[in-house]
């Protein structure tokens, strides 16, 4: 039975917070792959990883603790029609987890992965399923509509190249690719046509950038880090979306600060890791130059965005209330099973 008491004070952590996951493993990369390219210190990049893969662990114990002191509040989070796609972000992590602690344990990272990708399809299949519904409130429309299947399947598909199995990692790319297509002529409808997001969702349109930079990444690892028209054009439309998320910052910024702006940081570091990769084969070309200036920004971002989410621990106003007033967005209307 559940105690009350600590039901109440126990810190409920969403499923949001993967989200952090994904940006430190996104920078761990980066240095990773700056230390090949520039021979920067690779101590940076492991202690990274290691950072990565404990907040993996502290947010994995959290949440799932969360089912078992909470699971009202675990449960209305699922069938929420928005909160509920961050769920998928669990596999995700998970995968990026494998990816950092190859290097390290072959077996483990393979562990990982199969565990991180079967819970991707699972969770992306069933909610994939009761979006094909319908009924859906255009409100609750936003990029978070990537996370289940686009980034699951373009983060599986990297892992899946980085463990040798490259052509599994292709079948992964079209799936993420073909189903990014499909998701952002929607978003794109909605924020076009529909009203404005309210100021609590305005965050997850950093989630925007994530699709062509990690698509970018992805492509290289499944097609053997090859550089052509297709990666260029991949980095091309991930430029294009972060800089309309600049121009867009300040109405974004009416949302104040929380830990919903790492949404941000796994789109860009992204972009910065597929352009120091691409500026391998040309040193003098266009990626090289724009390499070095997306990675000090990627490195900016995250570290700005983890100052102040620890100021935000330090001051008790990381984690959600106890008791929150009734969201505007809607929870999932048809039956989840």
């Amino acid at each position: 039975m559940t105690d009350p008491v600590a039901s109440h004070s126990f810190p409920r952590v969403p499923a949001s917070f993967f989200g952090i996951v994904l940006g430190l493993a996104g920078l761990a990369n980066d240095w990773r792959a700056a230390h090949v390219v520039w021979a920067l210190p690779a101590i940076v990049g492991e202690v990274l990883v290691a950072i990565t893969v404990l907040a993996w662990l502290l947010i994995t114990v959290l949440y799932g603790c969360k089912w078992l002191v909470a699971p009202a509040v675990a449960k209305e989070e699922a069938v929420h029609a928005v909160q509920c796609c961050f769920i998928g972000l669990a596999g995700v992590a998970t995968m990026l987890v494998a990816q950092g602690v190859l290097p390290y344990s072959r077996p483990a990272a393979i562990a990982l992965l199969l565990i991180g990708a079967a819970f991707t399809v699972f969770f992306g299949l069933w909610r994939t399923g009761v979006l094909w519904r319908g009924g859906r409130d255009p409100a609750a429309t936003t990029p978070v509509l990537y996370l289940p299947l686009v980034a699951g399947c373009f983060v599986c598909g990297i892992v899946l190249a980085s463990v040798g199995w490259p052509e599994w990692g292709q079948l992964a790319f079209g799936g993420g690719f073909f189903t990014w297509l499909a998701v952002e002529s929607v978003l794109l409808h909605r924020l076009y046509t529909a009203p404005a997001l309210a100021p609590a969702l305005r965050p997850t349109l950093g989630i925007q950038l994530a699709p062509p930079a990690v698509g970018a990444v992805c492509y290289l690892s499944v097609s053997g880090a090859h550089s052509d028209l297709v990666v260029h054009m991949l980095i091309g439309y991930a430029l294009l979306q972060a800089l309309l998320l600049i121009r867009m910052s300040r109405w974004i910024a009416e949302q104040p600060f929380g830990a919903s702006y790492w949404a941000f940081t796994f789109g860009a570091t992204a972009l910065a890791g597929a352009t120091i990769r691409v500026s391998i084969g040309d040193p003098h070309g266009a990626m090289a130059m724009l390499a070095p200036v997306l990675f000090v920004l990627a490195n900016v971002l995250v570290l700005g965005i983890a100052a102040g989410t620890i100021g935000l621990l330090i001051t008790g106003r990381l984690f959600p209330p106890a008791q929150t007033p009734a969201s505007p967005i809607p929870t999932v209307p048809q039956k989840a099973t």
